[in-house]
C-alpha cells in the first residue's frame, strides 16, 4: 500500500495495530474468515451492509498487510477464495476479544433501555 507507514513512523504498537485492522469492515472480514476460506460473494452475504467497492479495497489492504491470502483459480469464470494467513489466524484471540466485548456492550444496553422503560 502506498499510504502505509514505516515501522519507525508509528507511535505506538496499538497505532500500528489499528493501522492494519482499523477501520469498519476489517475486523468483520477476519472474524468471518476464522471460520474458514470464504469467496467474495460469500462475505457480501454475511456483510450485506459493505458495498462491493469497499469490501474490495478492504480485502487488497489485508492482503497488502499479509493478513489474509487470495487464491484465484483458472477457471471460467475465474473463483477467487479469500483465507487468513498463519500471521493473520495470530490475530484469532483479538477478534474472540472484540466478540465477547460486543455481546458484554449489547447486554449492557439492553439492560439500561429496560430500565429507562420501568
Amino acid at each position: 500500500m502506498t499510504n502505509r507507514r514505516t515501522y519507525c513512523e508509528f507511535g505506538c504498537p496499538v497505532e500500528a495495530t489499528l493501522d492494519v485492522i482499523g477501520g469498519k469492515w476489517k475486523c468483520v472480514i477476519l472474524f468471518h474468515l476464522l471460520s474458514g476460506t470464504k469467496r467474495f460473494n460469500e462475505l457480501r452475504r454475511l456483510m450485506p451492509e459493505v458495498t462491493q467497492r469497499m469490501l474490495t479495497r478492504q480485502l487488497r489492504e489485508l492482503e497488502s498487510d499479509q493478513i489474509i491470502e487470495r487464491t484465484v483459480y483458472p477457471e471460467v469464470p475465474p473463483k477467487v477464495e479469500y483465507s487468513l494467513t498463519d500471521f493473520g489466524r495470530t490475530l484469532e484471540p483479538i477478534l474472540k476479544m472484540l466478540q465477547q466485548w460486543g455481546f458484554d456492550y449489547l447486554e449492557k444496553i439492553s439492560e439500561i433501555r429496560r430500565n429507562l422503560r420501568t
